[in-house]
Protein backbone atom coordinates (compact mmCIF):
# COMPACT_ATOMS: atom_id res chain seq x y z
CA UNK A 1 0.00 0.00 0.00
CA UNK A 2 1.08 3.15 -0.60
CA UNK A 3 1.78 5.47 2.33
CA UNK A 4 -0.60 8.60 0.20
CA UNK A 5 -3.47 6.15 0.56
CA UNK A 6 -3.80 7.28 4.22
CA UNK A 7 -4.11 11.08 2.45
CA UNK A 8 -7.00 9.92 0.50
CA UNK A 9 -8.48 8.13 2.75
CA UNK A 10 -8.27 10.69 5.33
CA UNK A 11 -10.06 13.45 2.46
CA UNK A 12 -12.82 10.87 1.76
CA UNK A 13 -13.82 10.91 5.55
CA UNK A 14 -13.25 14.30 6.83
CA UNK A 15 -13.18 16.95 4.03
CA UNK A 16 -13.56 19.82 5.50
CA UNK A 17 -11.41 18.96 8.90
CA UNK A 18 -8.80 21.32 8.89
CA UNK A 19 -5.67 19.74 7.61
CA UNK A 20 -2.20 22.46 7.32
CA UNK A 21 -2.36 25.68 9.09
CA UNK A 22 0.46 28.38 9.42
CA UNK A 23 0.62 29.52 12.83
CA UNK A 24 -3.02 29.74 13.56
CA UNK A 25 -4.40 30.33 10.29
CA UNK A 26 -5.66 27.63 8.57
CA UNK A 27 -4.50 27.42 4.78
CA UNK A 28 -5.95 24.06 3.81
CA UNK A 29 -8.58 21.29 4.63
CA UNK A 30 -8.14 17.53 3.88
CA UNK A 31 -10.18 18.03 0.63
CA UNK A 32 -7.52 20.34 -0.71
CA UNK A 33 -4.98 19.23 0.96
CA UNK A 34 -5.28 15.59 -0.63
CA UNK A 35 -6.48 17.62 -4.19
CA UNK A 36 -3.39 19.69 -4.36
CA UNK A 37 -0.77 16.81 -3.83
CA UNK A 38 -2.89 15.21 -6.38
CA UNK A 39 -1.99 17.69 -8.62
CA UNK A 40 1.50 17.49 -7.41
CA UNK A 41 1.78 14.01 -8.54
CA UNK A 42 0.09 14.44 -11.99
CA UNK A 43 2.08 17.15 -12.68
CA UNK A 44 5.42 15.59 -12.01
CA UNK A 45 3.97 12.65 -14.51
CA UNK A 46 2.73 14.75 -16.99
CA UNK A 47 5.42 17.52 -17.31
CA UNK A 48 8.75 15.93 -16.22
CA UNK A 49 8.03 12.73 -17.02
CA UNK A 50 8.28 11.01 -13.16
CA UNK A 51 8.00 7.52 -12.95
CA UNK A 52 6.81 4.89 -10.35
CA UNK A 53 9.91 4.11 -8.67
CA UNK A 54 12.13 7.88 -9.56
CA UNK A 55 13.70 10.44 -7.43
CA UNK A 56 12.57 13.12 -6.27
CA UNK A 57 14.36 15.82 -4.15
CA UNK A 58 12.80 18.27 -1.41
CA UNK A 59 15.35 21.17 -0.91
CA UNK A 60 13.03 23.19 1.25
CA UNK A 61 11.61 24.96 4.60
CA UNK A 62 9.18 23.30 6.85
CA UNK A 63 5.57 24.93 5.24
CA UNK A 64 2.34 23.61 4.03
CA UNK A 65 3.67 23.45 0.30
CA UNK A 66 6.34 20.74 2.15
CA UNK A 67 3.75 18.46 2.77
CA UNK A 68 1.76 18.98 -0.61
CA UNK A 69 5.45 18.13 -2.38
CA UNK A 70 5.83 14.99 -0.33
CA UNK A 71 2.53 13.53 -0.63
CA UNK A 72 2.64 14.34 -4.20
CA UNK A 73 5.61 12.30 -4.79
CA UNK A 74 3.87 9.73 -3.11
CA UNK A 75 0.95 10.48 -4.79
CA UNK A 76 2.75 9.26 -8.25
CA UNK A 77 4.79 6.47 -6.84
CA UNK A 78 7.87 8.31 -6.90
CA UNK A 79 10.62 8.12 -4.15
CA UNK A 80 11.04 11.03 -1.83
CA UNK A 81 14.56 12.55 -1.42
CA UNK A 82 14.65 15.06 1.30
CA UNK A 83 17.62 17.18 1.64
CA UNK A 84 18.66 18.90 4.82
CA UNK A 85 18.86 22.45 3.88
CA UNK A 86 21.27 23.49 6.24
CA UNK A 87 23.89 21.08 3.70
CA UNK A 88 26.40 23.51 1.84
CA UNK A 89 26.06 23.64 -1.77
CA UNK A 90 28.70 20.68 -2.09
CA UNK A 91 26.96 18.27 0.14
CA UNK A 92 23.48 19.04 -1.57
CA UNK A 93 24.80 18.12 -4.94
CA UNK A 94 26.32 14.88 -3.52
CA UNK A 95 23.30 14.01 -2.44
CA UNK A 96 21.26 15.23 -5.31
CA UNK A 97 23.67 13.25 -7.77
CA UNK A 98 23.71 10.15 -5.68
CA UNK A 99 19.69 9.74 -5.40
CA UNK A 100 19.70 10.52 -9.30
CA UNK A 101 17.25 12.64 -8.69
CA UNK A 102 15.82 14.43 -11.76
CA UNK A 103 13.66 17.10 -10.42
CA UNK A 104 13.65 19.66 -6.87
CA UNK A 105 11.51 21.24 -5.41
CA UNK A 106 13.35 24.47 -3.80
CA UNK A 107 12.60 27.89 -2.13
CA UNK A 108 14.64 30.65 -1.56
CA UNK A 109 14.84 30.27 2.22
CA UNK A 110 16.61 27.17 1.73
CA UNK A 111 18.87 27.93 -0.63
CA UNK A 112 19.32 31.36 0.86
CA UNK A 113 18.32 33.63 -2.05
CA UNK A 114 21.10 31.43 -4.19
CA UNK A 115 20.99 28.87 -6.87
CA UNK A 116 23.73 25.78 -6.94
CA UNK A 117 25.64 25.98 -9.93
CA UNK A 118 27.32 22.37 -9.58
CA UNK A 119 26.41 19.88 -13.11
CA UNK A 120 24.75 17.62 -10.58
CA UNK A 121 21.99 20.50 -9.05
CA UNK A 122 22.15 21.40 -13.28
CA UNK A 123 21.13 18.34 -13.85
CA UNK A 124 18.44 18.28 -12.38
CA UNK A 125 15.12 20.42 -12.69
CA UNK A 126 14.21 23.27 -10.02
CA UNK A 127 10.77 23.54 -9.00
CA UNK A 128 10.52 26.75 -6.92
CA UNK A 129 7.58 25.88 -5.61
CA UNK A 130 5.87 29.06 -4.80
CA UNK A 131 5.75 29.33 -8.89
CA UNK A 132 4.89 25.88 -10.09
CA UNK A 133 1.78 25.82 -11.88
CA UNK A 134 0.91 21.95 -10.40
CA UNK A 135 -2.71 23.36 -8.98
CA UNK A 136 -3.41 23.86 -13.17
CA UNK A 137 -3.07 19.72 -13.62
CA UNK A 138 -6.05 17.74 -13.21
CA UNK A 139 -4.28 14.69 -10.21
CA UNK A 140 -5.51 11.26 -10.15
CA UNK A 141 -7.94 10.44 -7.22
CA UNK A 142 -6.50 7.69 -6.41
CA UNK A 143 -2.49 7.35 -5.44
CA UNK A 144 -0.50 4.94 -7.51
CA UNK A 145 -0.56 1.40 -6.42
CA UNK A 146 3.01 0.48 -4.16
CA UNK A 147 3.85 -2.94 -2.41
CA UNK A 148 5.23 -2.64 1.11
CA UNK A 149 9.06 -3.51 -0.19
CA UNK A 150 8.91 -0.56 -2.49
CA UNK A 151 10.99 2.80 -2.41
CA UNK A 152 9.80 5.03 -0.28
CA UNK A 153 12.09 7.75 1.31
CA UNK A 154 15.44 7.90 0.64
CA UNK A 155 16.86 9.33 3.45
CA UNK A 156 20.90 10.54 3.90
CA UNK A 157 22.66 9.83 6.82
CA UNK A 158 24.75 12.69 8.72
CA UNK A 159 28.29 11.11 7.11
CA UNK A 160 29.59 11.53 10.56
CA UNK A 161 32.58 8.55 9.88
CA UNK A 162 32.09 9.25 5.97
CA UNK A 163 30.61 10.03 3.15
CA UNK A 164 26.47 10.45 3.82
CA UNK A 165 24.86 6.86 2.81
CA UNK A 166 21.08 6.70 1.34
CA UNK A 167 19.13 5.00 3.60
CA UNK A 168 16.40 3.16 1.66
CA UNK A 169 12.92 3.12 3.21
CA UNK A 170 10.11 1.33 1.68
CA UNK A 171 6.23 1.78 2.35
CA UNK A 172 5.92 -1.25 4.60
CA UNK A 173 8.92 0.40 7.03
CA UNK A 174 7.02 3.50 6.78
CA UNK A 175 3.55 1.63 7.73
CA UNK A 176 5.63 -0.26 10.54
CA UNK A 177 6.79 2.57 12.01
CA UNK A 178 3.47 4.86 11.79
CA UNK A 179 1.86 1.85 13.40
CA UNK A 180 4.35 1.77 15.78
CA UNK A 181 4.19 5.37 16.90
CA UNK A 182 0.46 4.93 18.51
CA UNK A 183 0.95 1.16 19.78
CA UNK A 184 3.91 2.52 21.74
CA UNK A 185 4.57 6.21 22.03
CA UNK A 186 1.40 8.47 21.58
CA UNK A 187 -1.96 7.18 20.59
CA UNK A 188 -3.91 10.26 18.87
CA UNK A 189 -7.24 11.07 19.12
CA UNK A 190 -9.86 13.95 17.73
CA UNK A 191 -8.77 17.53 17.58
CA UNK A 192 -5.01 17.01 17.91
CA UNK A 193 -2.51 19.00 16.53
CA UNK A 194 0.88 18.27 15.39
CA UNK A 195 3.18 21.00 14.85
CA UNK A 196 6.44 20.66 12.86
CA UNK A 197 9.26 23.19 14.77
CA UNK A 198 12.09 20.28 13.46
CA UNK A 199 12.84 19.61 9.92
CA UNK A 200 10.70 18.05 7.72
CA UNK A 201 13.45 16.24 6.11
CA UNK A 202 14.03 14.10 9.40
CA UNK A 203 12.44 12.79 12.14
CA UNK A 204 9.19 15.41 12.37
CA UNK A 205 8.59 14.39 9.39
CA UNK A 206 7.89 10.73 9.71
CA UNK A 207 6.21 11.46 12.65
CA UNK A 208 3.57 13.67 11.39
CA UNK A 209 2.38 10.71 8.96
CA UNK A 210 -0.05 8.94 11.57
CA UNK A 211 -1.70 12.43 12.26
CA UNK A 212 -3.18 12.37 8.09
CA UNK A 213 -4.25 9.39 9.15
CA UNK A 214 -5.86 10.70 12.16
CA UNK A 215 -7.04 13.56 10.58
CA UNK A 216 -4.94 15.75 12.74
CA UNK A 217 -4.46 19.73 12.26
CA UNK A 218 -0.85 20.47 11.04
CA UNK A 219 0.86 23.57 12.40
CA UNK A 220 3.94 25.21 10.71
CA UNK A 221 5.40 28.17 13.09
CA UNK A 222 4.53 31.67 11.24
CA UNK A 223 8.80 32.78 11.79
CA UNK A 224 9.38 29.26 10.19
CA UNK A 225 11.47 27.98 12.65
CA UNK A 226 11.79 26.85 15.58
CA UNK A 227 10.80 29.70 18.66
CA UNK A 228 10.22 28.27 21.61
CA UNK A 229 8.36 31.16 22.58
CA UNK A 230 6.09 30.66 19.54
CA UNK A 231 5.46 27.56 20.48
CA UNK A 232 4.38 28.18 23.96
CA UNK A 233 2.06 30.37 22.84
CA UNK A 234 0.92 28.30 19.75
CA UNK A 235 -0.10 25.36 21.99
CA UNK A 236 -2.07 27.91 23.94
CA UNK A 237 -4.10 29.22 21.18
CA UNK A 238 -4.33 25.80 19.11
CA UNK A 239 -4.43 22.97 22.16
CA UNK A 240 -4.14 19.35 21.88
CA UNK A 241 -0.71 19.93 20.28
CA UNK A 242 2.09 17.57 19.88
CA UNK A 243 5.75 17.95 18.89
CA UNK A 244 8.79 16.13 17.97
CA UNK A 245 12.09 17.80 19.16
CA UNK A 246 15.46 17.57 19.85
CA UNK A 247 16.73 17.78 23.24
CA UNK A 248 18.81 21.41 22.56
CA UNK A 249 14.83 21.73 21.54
CA UNK A 250 13.75 20.84 24.58
CA UNK A 251 15.84 22.82 26.85
CA UNK A 252 15.26 25.61 24.82
CA UNK A 253 11.33 25.14 25.39
CA UNK A 254 11.77 24.64 29.33
CA UNK A 255 14.13 27.75 29.41
CA UNK A 256 11.21 29.92 27.94
CA UNK A 257 8.43 28.13 30.28
CA UNK A 258 10.04 29.08 33.27
CA UNK A 259 10.42 32.64 32.71
CA UNK A 260 7.12 32.63 31.08
CA UNK A 261 6.23 31.34 34.38
CA UNK A 262 4.05 28.70 32.02
CA UNK A 263 3.84 24.59 32.47
CA UNK A 264 3.15 24.00 28.59
CA UNK A 265 -0.27 24.46 28.84
CA UNK A 266 -1.62 23.47 25.27
CA UNK A 267 0.98 20.55 24.92
CA UNK A 268 -0.56 17.33 25.04
CA UNK A 269 3.37 15.42 24.09
CA UNK A 270 6.77 16.42 23.31
CA UNK A 271 8.03 13.40 21.75
CA UNK A 272 12.12 13.67 22.16
CA UNK A 273 14.69 12.15 20.53
CA UNK A 274 17.41 12.53 17.70
CA UNK A 275 20.41 12.65 20.39
CA UNK A 276 21.34 11.96 24.21
CA UNK A 277 19.08 13.42 26.29
CA UNK A 278 20.55 13.97 29.56
CA UNK A 279 19.52 12.64 33.08
CA UNK A 280 19.47 16.29 34.26
CA UNK A 281 17.71 17.93 31.17
CA UNK A 282 14.94 15.27 31.36
CA UNK A 283 14.38 15.59 35.23
CA UNK A 284 14.57 19.53 35.01
CA UNK A 285 12.09 19.71 32.21
CA UNK A 286 9.24 17.47 33.99
CA UNK A 287 9.52 19.72 36.62
CA UNK A 288 8.66 22.55 34.56
CA UNK A 289 6.21 21.18 32.03
CA UNK A 290 5.08 18.36 33.95
CA UNK A 291 4.42 14.62 32.64
CA UNK A 292 4.28 15.11 28.91
CA UNK A 293 7.13 13.42 27.48
CA UNK A 294 8.01 10.20 25.59
CA UNK A 295 11.56 9.66 24.00
CA UNK A 296 12.26 7.29 21.21
CA UNK A 297 15.31 5.78 20.08
CA UNK A 298 15.77 5.20 16.78
CA UNK A 299 18.14 5.94 13.48
CA UNK A 300 17.77 6.73 9.96
CA UNK A 301 17.60 2.88 9.17
CA UNK A 302 15.49 2.30 11.55
CA UNK A 303 13.44 5.12 11.86
CA UNK A 304 11.99 6.45 15.20
CA UNK A 305 11.59 2.90 16.22
CA UNK A 306 13.95 1.13 18.08
CA UNK A 307 13.03 1.87 21.82
CA UNK A 308 10.40 4.30 23.48
CA UNK A 309 10.33 5.29 27.05
CA UNK A 310 6.42 5.90 27.29
CA UNK A 311 4.64 8.62 29.22
CA UNK A 312 4.37 6.01 31.89
CA UNK A 313 7.94 5.36 32.01
CA UNK A 314 8.47 8.76 32.95
CA UNK A 315 5.54 8.68 35.58
CA UNK A 316 6.18 5.96 37.17
CA UNK A 317 8.66 7.68 39.86
CA UNK A 318 7.84 5.22 43.08
CA UNK A 319 9.40 2.30 40.91
CA UNK A 320 12.89 1.62 42.68
CA UNK A 321 14.87 1.87 39.36
CA UNK A 322 12.66 4.72 37.91
CA UNK A 323 15.91 7.00 37.93
CA UNK A 324 18.08 4.68 35.71
CA UNK A 325 15.04 4.19 33.36
CA UNK A 326 14.62 7.79 32.75
CA UNK A 327 18.43 7.92 32.43
CA UNK A 328 18.22 5.58 29.56
CA UNK A 329 16.26 4.86 26.38
CA UNK A 330 13.23 2.34 27.42
CA UNK A 331 11.84 -0.57 25.93
CA UNK A 332 11.67 -2.33 22.25
CA UNK A 333 9.24 -1.35 19.98
CA UNK A 334 5.90 -3.17 18.92
CA UNK A 335 7.73 -4.45 15.29
CA UNK A 336 11.03 -4.87 16.01
CA UNK A 337 13.30 -7.14 18.40
CA UNK A 338 16.36 -5.40 19.88
CA UNK A 339 19.29 -7.37 21.50
CA UNK A 340 23.05 -5.92 22.69
CA UNK A 341 26.00 -8.05 21.13
CA UNK A 342 29.77 -8.57 21.57
CA UNK A 343 31.88 -7.78 18.62
CA UNK A 344 31.09 -11.71 17.04
CA UNK A 345 27.16 -11.07 17.07
CA UNK A 346 26.95 -13.13 20.01
CA UNK A 347 23.93 -11.84 22.52
CA UNK A 348 24.62 -10.46 25.87
CA UNK A 349 22.93 -11.23 28.86
CA UNK A 350 21.67 -7.85 31.07
CA UNK A 351 24.46 -5.91 33.05
CA UNK A 352 27.20 -6.18 30.04
CA UNK A 353 27.90 -3.52 27.82
CA UNK A 354 27.76 -4.60 23.40
CA UNK A 355 26.77 -2.92 20.26
CA UNK A 356 23.32 -2.79 19.71
CA UNK A 357 21.32 -4.50 17.37
CA UNK A 358 17.78 -4.22 15.68
CA UNK A 359 15.42 -6.99 13.40
CA UNK A 360 12.11 -6.01 12.43
CA UNK A 361 9.33 -4.33 9.93
CA UNK A 362 11.17 -0.64 10.31
CA UNK A 363 14.72 -1.79 9.25
CA UNK A 364 15.67 -0.09 5.87
CA UNK A 365 16.04 -2.38 2.85
CA UNK A 366 19.63 -1.39 2.75
CA UNK A 367 21.70 1.63 1.60
CA UNK A 368 20.99 2.84 -2.00
CA UNK A 369 23.91 1.63 -4.71
CA UNK A 370 25.99 1.03 -1.58
CA UNK A 371 25.83 -2.96 -1.37
CA UNK A 372 29.22 -3.38 0.55
CA UNK A 373 27.78 -0.21 3.37
CA UNK A 374 24.65 -2.77 3.43
CA UNK A 375 26.45 -6.36 4.19
CA UNK A 376 28.55 -4.78 6.10
CA UNK A 377 25.17 -2.62 8.11
CA UNK A 378 22.77 -6.42 8.01
CA UNK A 379 24.21 -9.39 9.35
CA UNK A 380 21.44 -11.99 9.23
CA UNK A 381 19.31 -9.59 8.96
CA UNK A 382 19.57 -7.77 11.95
CA UNK A 383 20.84 -4.06 11.82
CA UNK A 384 24.18 -3.41 13.56
CA UNK A 385 23.62 0.42 14.71
CA UNK A 386 27.19 1.03 16.01
CA UNK A 387 25.78 2.13 19.23
CA UNK A 388 26.72 1.06 22.53
CA UNK A 389 23.93 0.13 25.10
CA UNK A 390 23.02 -2.39 28.25
CA UNK A 391 20.09 -4.23 29.18
CA UNK A 392 18.73 -4.16 32.46
CA UNK A 393 16.56 -7.46 33.86
CA UNK A 394 13.72 -5.84 32.77
CA UNK A 395 14.24 -5.17 29.00
CA UNK A 396 15.12 -1.22 29.32
CA UNK A 397 18.51 0.03 27.35
CA UNK A 398 20.46 2.48 28.46
CA UNK A 399 22.70 4.03 25.81
CA UNK A 400 26.56 3.84 26.51
CA UNK A 401 27.76 6.00 23.17
CA UNK A 402 28.91 5.05 19.53
CA UNK A 403 31.12 2.30 19.50
CA UNK A 404 33.34 4.18 17.73
CA UNK A 405 33.63 7.04 20.50
CA UNK A 406 34.56 3.99 23.28
CA UNK A 407 37.65 5.72 25.03
CA UNK A 408 40.41 3.13 26.37
CA UNK A 409 42.39 4.56 28.96
CA UNK A 410 44.97 2.32 30.94
CA UNK A 411 43.45 -0.69 29.06
CA UNK A 412 40.08 0.47 30.76
CA UNK A 413 37.03 0.91 28.85
CA UNK A 414 35.22 4.45 29.19
CA UNK A 415 31.93 5.39 27.67
CA UNK A 416 31.81 9.17 26.60
CA UNK A 417 28.01 9.25 27.09
CA UNK A 418 28.70 8.69 31.49
CA UNK A 419 30.99 11.17 31.83
CA UNK A 420 28.56 13.49 29.70
CA UNK A 421 25.56 12.73 32.30
CA UNK A 422 27.83 13.51 35.05
CA UNK A 423 28.96 16.77 33.73
CA UNK A 424 25.75 18.00 33.00
CA UNK A 425 24.21 17.38 36.19
CA UNK A 426 26.45 20.19 37.00
CA UNK A 427 24.43 23.63 37.23
CA UNK A 428 27.15 25.68 36.05
CA UNK A 429 27.17 23.48 32.96
CA UNK A 430 25.00 24.17 29.78
CA UNK A 431 26.10 21.20 27.89
CA UNK A 432 29.50 18.77 27.37
CA UNK A 433 30.80 16.69 25.05
CA UNK A 434 33.64 14.27 25.99
CA UNK A 435 36.67 13.16 23.41
CA UNK A 436 39.60 10.35 23.81
CA UNK A 437 42.59 11.60 22.93
CA UNK A 438 45.79 9.65 22.03
CA UNK A 439 48.35 9.66 25.46
CA UNK A 440 51.78 7.67 25.01
CA UNK A 441 51.60 6.69 28.88
CA UNK A 442 47.79 5.80 29.16
CA UNK A 443 46.46 4.84 25.05
CA UNK A 444 44.20 7.70 26.02
CA UNK A 445 43.03 10.35 27.72
CA UNK A 446 39.68 11.44 28.47
CA UNK A 447 39.03 14.98 27.70
CA UNK A 448 36.15 17.55 28.05
CA UNK A 449 34.41 20.09 26.01
CA UNK A 450 32.15 22.18 28.21
CA UNK A 451 29.99 25.18 27.58
CA UNK A 452 29.30 26.86 30.97
CA UNK A 453 26.22 28.62 32.36
CA UNK A 454 28.26 31.69 33.19
CA UNK A 455 31.40 31.49 31.89
CA UNK A 456 33.19 34.12 33.98
CA UNK A 457 32.43 32.31 36.98
CA UNK A 458 33.22 28.46 36.04
CA UNK A 459 35.56 26.69 38.59
CA UNK A 460 36.71 23.67 36.57
CA UNK A 461 38.57 22.48 40.01
CA UNK A 462 35.08 22.47 40.82
CA UNK A 463 33.81 20.16 37.52
CA UNK A 464 36.33 17.94 38.27
CA UNK A 465 35.45 17.96 42.48
CA UNK A 466 31.68 17.22 40.76
CA UNK A 467 32.93 14.32 38.32
CA UNK A 468 34.96 12.29 40.93
CA UNK A 469 32.05 12.63 43.39
CA UNK A 470 29.73 10.83 40.14
CA UNK A 471 32.11 8.52 38.60
CA UNK A 472 35.21 6.31 39.31
CA UNK A 473 38.28 8.73 39.25
CA UNK A 474 40.25 7.33 36.32
CA UNK A 475 36.79 8.31 34.20
CA UNK A 476 36.85 11.29 35.06
CA UNK A 477 38.37 14.27 32.35
CA UNK A 478 41.72 14.96 32.38
CA UNK A 479 41.63 18.04 30.20
CA UNK A 480 38.62 20.93 30.25
CA UNK A 481 38.13 23.22 27.07
CA UNK A 482 35.31 25.45 28.30
CA UNK A 483 34.02 27.04 24.81
CA UNK A 484 31.16 29.16 23.58
CA UNK A 485 28.90 26.43 21.74
CA UNK A 486 29.64 22.78 20.97
CA UNK A 487 30.41 22.33 17.21
CA UNK A 488 27.35 20.47 15.64
CA UNK A 489 26.50 19.20 11.63
CA UNK A 490 24.36 19.91 9.74
CA UNK A 491 21.90 17.59 11.43
CA UNK A 492 22.40 19.28 14.67
CA UNK A 493 24.56 16.49 15.69
CA UNK A 494 27.64 17.22 18.11
CA UNK A 495 30.42 17.09 15.54
CA UNK A 496 32.66 14.99 17.69
CA UNK A 497 35.60 14.68 15.18
CA UNK A 498 36.14 18.22 14.95
CA UNK A 499 36.78 18.86 18.73
CA UNK A 500 39.29 15.48 18.60
CA UNK A 501 40.47 17.77 15.87
CA UNK A 502 40.93 20.47 18.12
CA UNK A 503 41.89 18.69 21.58
CA UNK A 504 44.70 17.09 19.53
CA UNK A 505 45.83 20.56 18.22
CA UNK A 506 49.58 21.58 19.76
Amino acid sequence: MNIAHWLATTALRSPGAPALLTGEHVDSDYAAFAASSASVGAWLAAEHGVTPGDRVALHLTNSARYLECLYGIWWCGAVAVPVNRKLTPGERAAVIEDAGATVVFIDAKATGGGTDTSEAMNRATHVPVDDAPWREVRGAREPAERSPGDLAWLFYTSGTTGRPKGVMLTHGNLLAMALCQIADVDPIGPGEAVLYAAPLSHGAGLSGLVHVRAGSRHVFPSTGRFDADEVLTLAERVGQMSLFAAPTMVRRLVKAARQRGTDGNGIKTVIYGGGPMYLADIQDAVSVLGQRFVQIYGQGESPMTITTLSRADHRNTEHPRHTARLAGVGTAHSAVRVRVCDREGRPLPPGRIGEIEVMGATVMAGYWRDPEATAAALRDGWLRTGDLGVFDEDGYLTLAGRSKELIVSGGTNIHPREVEEALVSHPGVAEAAVVGVADPEWGELVVAFVVPTDPEHTDTTALDAHCRGLIARFKRPRRYHLVPELPKNAYGKVDKKALHTTATAP
